[in-house]
């Protein structure tokens, strides 16, 4: 919320609620810090099962969860252990709240965690929430419904990029005409600009396509051939990156995993290409003339050529950090 309708909704509220909520705001945006709730169950290490089942009915109403309670060192205040409300209620009551704790070391995040590493640790590990920690302290959780928005417009960002565009920083009807322009028309101009390549590389091939004119009916095919192998490509590595299934450092392992592959399926494109070709001279549907296998034969090797190029150059585009940010620091 931007000012001033921030400061007149902070100044309304009580002295602990606008520390509380001023503390959180400075917090970077997309961190854990700036969607966690201060509103959490915490114990002692000291409590029995009973008494951490009596503490929880008291302070039920004013936390965010009770699924999940903290317990906490009774000198240092540090994080002990996380004990679920499953596990509680099956424990004897005058037990230690500890040894209904699973053996394992609590998931934790920091708060300058980036929010979709807060939602990968989560549905990694099938948590309701997650302690945020500093310096061994819990300061806030956050919860499963706070990081189902976090992945939302993270996935809404992924999907906008694959499409060629910057992320919209609003929902569509809410952003301005001048904002949709800048957004769209500077990766649409690039696209143009490189487009017009293939105008200059076809001008310098004017004589030999006079020569034979037939080719020039198959160009839109092979164009589009090669942009729909590198836009498969983007997609796949851009989602890749998002999810940390590959690094920055492992672009030439990526590489060498599309240029097989890129020429796998301009090969098999180029047999459906020839063999149409050979069917339409066969059936009488359509006369490429008395060399019309090498035009079969320009055709595939042309779609072999352009659908890897298509595929390598599509799979290297969004390690750039202009295109995909997350790219920059992988």
């Amino acid at each position: 919320m931007g000012e001033p309708h921030r400061t007149e909704l902070l100044d309304r509220l009580d002295p602990d609620t606008n520390s509380t909520i001023q503390h959180l705001l400075a917090y970077p945006p997309d961190t854990a810090g700036a969607i966690m709730t201060t509103e959490f169950v915490s114990v002692p290490a000291t409590y029995t099962v009973q008494q951490t089942l009596d503490h929880i009915r008291k302070v039920e109403r004013t936390r965010e969860t009770v699924y999940a309670i903290y317990v906490l060192d009774p000198g240092t205040k540090k994080l002990t252990q996380v004990v679920t409300l499953r596990r509680l209620i099956t424990g004897e009551p005058h037990a230690p709240v500890l040894s209904v704790a699973l053996p394992r070391r609590p998931v934790t995040v920091g708060s300058l965690t980036d929010r979709e590493d807060v939602a990968r640790l989560i549905s990694k590990y099938d948590l309701l929430a997650v302690p945020v920690v500093e310096h061994g302290r819990v300061i806030g959780i956050v919860t499963v419904d706070d990081v189902i928005d976090a992945i939302l417009a993270e996935s809404t960002e992924d999907v906008q990029k694959f499409g060629g565009m910057e992320a919209l920083a609003a929902p569509y009807m809410d952003i301005s005409f001048g904002q949709m322009l800048r957004k769209r028309a500077g990766w649409l101009s690039v696209l143009f600009l490189s487009e017009m390549l293939t105008a200059s590389a076809m001008q310098g091939f004017q004589s030999e396509l006079e020569k034979a004119v037939v080719l020039t009916l198959f160009i839109p095919l092979i164009m589009s051939s090669g942009g729909n192998s590198g836009s498969q490509a983007t997609s796949l590595l851009i989602r890749s990156l998002a999810l940390h299934e590959v690094r920055l450092r492992d672009w030439w392992r990526v590489a060498l995993r599309e240029l097989p592959t890129g020429i796998t399926l301009g090969a098999i494109l180029g047999v459906i290409g020839a063999v149409r070709i050979a069917l339409w001279q066969k059936l009488g549907l359509y006369d490429y003339g008395e060399h019309w296998g090498l035009i079969a034969l320009t055709v595939a090797a042309a779609l072999v050529g352009i659908v890897t190029f298509g595929s390598l150059s599509g799979s290297m585009l969004p390690f750039d950090p202009a295109v995909h940010p997350e790219a920059a620091w992988l």
